[in-house]
C-alpha cells in the first residue's frame, strides 16, 4: 500500500486543481487552472459548464503527465466540489443554463419570502441549509416563478460535480454532502425531502441518485479515459464537498477542532456526529459522511474585500508591484503592520458582496465607520482586513453557542501565506492559531476520503498522519485587550446599518450602481 498514489480534485469557484499524493499525505505533483466568471447583469454570477468540466479534463491530464513514471500507481481520483451550484438540462441532457453559483443573488426576493415565513425556518431545520439566494431551493423558486417555461422543460436539476460525472460516466449522481447543501435534502432520513419537491412541483428522478461520500465510480468514457491519461477501469469517488473536505484535509474532524479557512470568501466550521441546527437558522449542517457532519457559517466577503482594496485603493501601489514583479499583496500587509492594532478606532464591514453569516443579508452592503482627518489609507487596509476577522469571530460566538468553545484552531486558505493576518486571527480570536502545512486542505480531504473508499487507510483520523503544521501564532495580550474594546462595537454598528441595506440596495439596483 505504501507506493500507491491518490489524486484529490478541487473544483472550485474561480479554479479546478489537482493534487497526486502518497498515502503519506506528501505531494508528488499539482496542476491549477482557472476559468472566468460571468457578471453581465445585476446579481448574476454564472460559469459555463464546460469551461469548468475542459479544466477538469486538462488539471488531470497535467498532474498525471507531472508524474512520470509513477502513474501506474495511482489507484484512483477522488472529488471535492464547490457547493450550493445549479444547472437545468433538457430531456435530451443538453444544457438550458450555464452553471448558476453560490455567488448568484438574483433569486433574493423568493429567498426573503421564504426566510420571513414559519415554513423557511422549519426547512431549515430539516436540510440544514440556510434559506439564502446562495442555495439552490431558493434559486429554483426563482426559476419557477419567473422562467416557468425553462422551469417546465428541465428534466434534470444539478449541481456542477454532478454535471462532470455525467460527462465522465453518463450517470446521475449525488453525494450526500453536496446534497445537504441544496435545501433540497432531509438530513434526518438521509433522502430528498417530500414536502419541498411538491412545493417546487417536481419527481425525485429530476434529481440525481443519492449516493454515500465514499461511492466509486467505474467506467470511464474511452475518449477522456485516453486524454487524461488513465485507464478506463480506474475508479472515481465521488468525494464530498469543498467545505466539509477542507476539515478532513486540516484534521479537524475530532469535534474539538475549529478549522477556519479565508480564500476569496471564507467560513468558520466544526464536526459534530449528529445533525445540528441553530434556533435562529444561521448556521450550516452538511454531512461529510453519515455519521460526521459539519457545522458552520459561510461569509462572502474574505480575500475578495483584500483584492477590492488592493485595486481601488493602492492601484499604484499595484502597478509598481506588477512591474518589480513583488506580491502586491505583500506590500499592502507591510503598509498595514505599521498601524496599531484597532486602526485608531476605524471600523470596517467588509460586506462588499451580501453577506451570509452571520446577517444572512444579500443585500448586506461594505462601510467604514469612525473616519477622521487622522486616518490615512494605511488604516483603511488594516481596518478592511480587522473587519473581515471580526466577522469570521462573530461567526465563531455562533457555533460556541451550539457545539462548545474549540480546543484548537486550524486555518488555512491563501491569506494563511501573511504573518499578519495569521497574529490577527490569534489576536481576535484569543486563541494559538495552527497554519496546516498543506494550503489546499480540500484536495487532501479527497484524497484521504479515497484513501478510505480504496482500503489504501483504515481510517479517516489517519489524516492526522498527514497534516504537517509549519506556524503557530500565540495572541498579543495587548492587541487583544484593543479588539475585545472594539468588537461589541463592531457588531452594534453592523445591525444598526442593516436597517438600512435594503433602501441601499434598491436604490443602486434602481439607478444601476449594483453588482
Amino acid at each position: 500500500m505504501k507506493n500507491k498514489l491518490m489524486i484529490g480534485v478541487d473544483i472550485g469557484t474561480t479554479s479546478t486543481k489537482a493534487v497526486l499524493y502518497d498515502v503519506k499525505g506528501t505531494v508528488k505533483a499539482s496542476a491549477n487552472k482557472g476559468y472566468p466568471l460571468y457578471q453581465e447583469i445585476p446579481d448574476m454570477a454564472e460559469q459555463d459548464p464546460d469551461e469548468i468540466f475542459e479544466t477538469v479534463i486538462d488539471v488531470l491530464t497535467e498532474v498525471i503527465r507531472l508524474s512520470g513514471e509513477e502513474k501506474e500507481l495511482i489507484s484512483g481520483v477522488a472529488f471535492s466540489s464547490a457547493m450550493h451550484s445549479l444547472i437545468l438540462l433538457d430531456d435530451q441532457n443538453q444544457l438550458l443554463t450555464r452553471c448558476l453559483t453560490w455567488a448568484d443573488n438574483r433569486s433574493y426576493k423568493q429567498a426573503d419570502n421564504l426566510k420571513d415565513s414559519a415554513e423557511g425556518l422549519a426547512i431549515y431545520h430539516r436540510t440544514g441549509t440556510p434559506i439564502h439566494p446562495m442555495s439552490p431551493l431558493s434559486k429554483m423558486l426563482w426559476l419557477k416563478e419567473t422562467q416557468p417555461d425553462l422551469y417546465a422543460q428541465t428534466a434534470h436539476f444539478i449541481g456542477i460535480k454532478e454535471y462532470v460525472f455525467f460527462k465522465l460516466f453518463n450517470q446521475f449522481k449525488v453525494d450526500i454532502s453536496i446534497a445537504s447543501a441544496t435545501g433540497l435534502f432531509n438530513n434526518q432520513t438521509l433522502s430528498w425531502d417530500n414536502k419541498i419537491l411538491e412545493k417546487l412541483g417536481l419527481h425525485e428522478d429530476q434529481l440525481s441518485e443519492l449516493v454515500d461520500t465514499t461511492e466509486q465510480i467505474r467506467g470511464l468514457n474511452k475518449s477522456y479515459a485516453e486524454v487524461i491519461g488513465l485507464p478506463e477501469t480506474v475508479p472515481f469517488v465521488i468525494g464530498a464537498s469543498d467545505g466539509c473536505l477542507s476539515n478532513l484535509g486540516v484534521n479537524a474532524i475530532d469535534g474539538k477542532t475549529l478549522a477556519l479557512t479565508i480564500g476569496t470568501s471564507g467560513a468558520v466550521r466544526m464536526v459534530t456526529d449528529k445533525p445540528v441546527t441553530d434556533v435562529k437558522g444561521r448556521t450550516f449542517c452538511y454531512a461529510l459522511t453519515r455519521d460526521k457532519w459539519v457545522v458552520g457559517g459561510p461569509v462572502n466577503n474574505g480575500g475578495i474585500v483584500f483584492r477590492w482594496v488592493r485595486d481601488q485603493l493602492f492601484a499604484p501601489e499595484k502597478i509598481t508591484a506588477e512591474q518589480m514583479q513583488v506580491d502586491s499583496y505583500e506590500i499592502l500587509t507591510q503598509i498595514a503592520e505599521k498601524i496599531p492594532a484597532g486602526s485608531e478606532g476605524l471600523l470596517f464591514h467588509p460586506y462588499l458582496g451580501g453577506e451570509r453569516a452571520p446577517l444572512w443579508d444579500a443585500n448586506a452592503k461594505g462601510s467604514f465607520i469612525g473616519l477622521t482627518t487622522r486616518h490615512t489609507r494605511a488604516h483603511m487596509v488594516r481596518s478592511s482586513l480587522e473587519g473581515i476577522v471580526f466577522n469570521l469571530y462573530s461567526v465563531m460566538l455562533i457555533l460556541e453557542e451550539l457545539v462548545g468553545r474549540p480546543e484548537k484552531i486550524q486555518a488555512t486558505g491563501g491569506f494563511a501565506r501573511s504573518a499578519l493576518w495569521r497574529q490577527l486571527l490569534a489576536d481576535i480570536f484569543e486563541q494559538e492559531v495552527t497554519i496546516p502545512e498543506s494550503y489546499e486542505s480540500s484536495c487532501l480531504g479527497a484524497a484521504v476520503i479515497g484513501m478510505k473508499s480504496l482500503g489504501l487507510i483504515a481510517d479517516l483520523t489517519e489524516v492526522d498522519k498527514m497534516v504537517g503544521v509549519t506556524k503557530k501564532h500565540i495572541p498579543n495580550e495587548d492587541n487583544y485587550g484593543i479588539y475585545r474594546e472594539l468588537f461589541p462595537i463592531f457588531i452594534r454598528s453592523s445591525r444598526l446599518l442593516q436597517e438600512e441595506f435594503s433602501a441601499i440596495s434598491a436604490f443602486q439596483r434602481k439607478h444601476g450602481s449594483h453588482e
